[in-house]
């Protein structure tokens, strides 16, 4: 990893810090900036490191201030944010989703933060600066950008006697059969519970025109024909045995999984981590990263990763000077060559990305950071045991839905 420019960063961004408190109570003259920090770089040991260095950087640039990068795991965030956020206490700076910002603003409890990109707004990814603005203000600073995209076993289509890979979702089920008569899923689908459905089921629902929500915010719209049109596709591939049999289910580990074991052969959106570890799995050479596949639209998910400033940050000065550090080019490069991951902006250039993760950068343009609400994720929990449902056979596409959406509806009518 090339070493980062700590000091000439500090000078560019030009924050002073002069009469920021102490963060610790205990009389310092230091500022404390404390950062949750999740596993964007997916192997531990090198996401350690990484977030060492950056802090020994910024704080050999910055003596007044500590910052302490706190490693939390993926599971449960949304409620440890919450309650962290509630009782002020925990962070100053949190990493977090389009999708989950807007609650908090509602709530008034994060600050914008316009001004920590100001200088460099035109070398942002404009697309990742909308993700993160709610009513006109910018609440999160972009610091990577993710995208997905489909992860095909050439090898599995090629014995299959199938001579082009899929480009639509059309091809897909046109595979289907050929696949299945050697035993294999044309299509991993990964419906457990915990799994996001931001990379299961709203890829396939925004590529048939859908949408989570209507218009107005005040009701879904899932359970629209596009909405039924889509899961409709998911049940007619099960049934043409192009889906693996515990797909309701399925977790989308790589070792042991279907597609690791070849009885998959591929899977619709994928991270670029995945994809590595699943060409050590498959061989580097059978693995065909292609576009979102096409139905009414080519779309695909893909975020950029913004950080949050709590509004309780008794040190908001050097919150967003850390916030810019970490936005900044030389530092933004360095965590997309350590995540496989892109810059969330346009003038960090990566040096020695993987080819695997190189491949991943055609999707970009066609990425969406999903449907913001701030009851999105509520709506996602009332979602998912239905589509389970269906998935099973228990249910029908249009009845799975539409009892969702009168959970959903619920849900957003509530005052929670």
């Amino acid at each position: 990893m090339r070493k980062l420019a700590a000091a000439g960063l500090a000078a560019a961004l030009g924050v002073t810090l002069a009469g920021c408190g102490s963060g610790s109570g205990s009389g310092s003259d230091k500022s404390t900036v404390t950062l949750w920090m999740y596993p964007v770089i997916d192997d531990q040991a090198k996401s350690k490191a990484f977030w060492d260095k950056v802090e020994k950087d910024f704080e050999a640039a910055n003596p007044t201030v500590d910052v302490k990068v706190d490693l939390q795991p993926w599971e449960g965030r949304q409620e440890k944010v919450t309650t962290a956020l509630a009782s002020k206490k925990g962070f100053d700076l949190v990493v977090l989703g389009p999708d989950q910002i807007p609650q908090y603003a509602q709530q008034g409890t994060i600050e914008p933060v316009d001004d920590v990109v100001a200088a460099d707004k035109a070398v942002f990814r404009p697309a990742g600066l909308n993700a993160l603005t709610v009513d006109g203000k910018l609440y999160g600073v972009p610091i990577y950008q993710t995208a997905s995209a489909p992860m095909i076993n050439k090898k599995a289509f090629a014995d299959a006697g199938i001579d082009e890979l899929p480009d639509t979702w059309d091809e897909v089920k046109a595979a289907a059969p050929k696949l299945a008569e050697k035993g294999i899923a044309v299509m991993a689908y990964y419906g457990a519970p915990e799994e996001t459905l931001n990379l299961t089921f709203y890829p396939l629902l925004w590529a048939h025109g859908g949408s989570v929500f209507a218009p107005d915010g005040k009701s879904v719209a899932f359970n629209g024909p596009e909405g039924v049109a889509a899961l409709q596709y998911l049940l007619d591939l099960k049934a043409a045995g192009g889906l693996p049999g515990n797909a309701a289910t399925l977790g989308s580990a790589v070792e042991g999984g279907p597609l690791a074991t070849g009885k998959a052969a591929m899977t619709h959106a994928g991270a670029p981590a995945f994809a590595e570890q699943l060409g050590k799995a498959i061989g580097a050479e059978n693995l065909e990263i292609g576009l979102p596949f096409a139905a009414a639209k080519r779309v695909t998910f893909g975020i950029p990763g913004g950080l949050m400033l709590a509004k309780h940050s008794p040190n908001m000065a050097a919150a967003k000077k850390f916030a810019g550090y970490l936005a900044s080019a030389e530092v933004a490069a360095d965590l997309a060559q350590a995540s496989g991951y892109f810059p969330a902006r346009t003038d960090a250039k990566v040096e020695g990305q993987s080819e695997i993760a190189k491949r991943f950068e055609p999707a970009l343009e066609f990425v969406y950071p999903g449907d913001a609400h701030p009851k999105a994720r509520q709506v996602m929990s009332a979602l998912i045991p239905h589509l389970q449902a269906a998935l099973q056979g228990k249910k029908s596409a249009k009845q799975a839905l539409d009892d969702a959406a009168k959970e959903a509806d619920g849900a957003l009518s509530s005052g929670g």
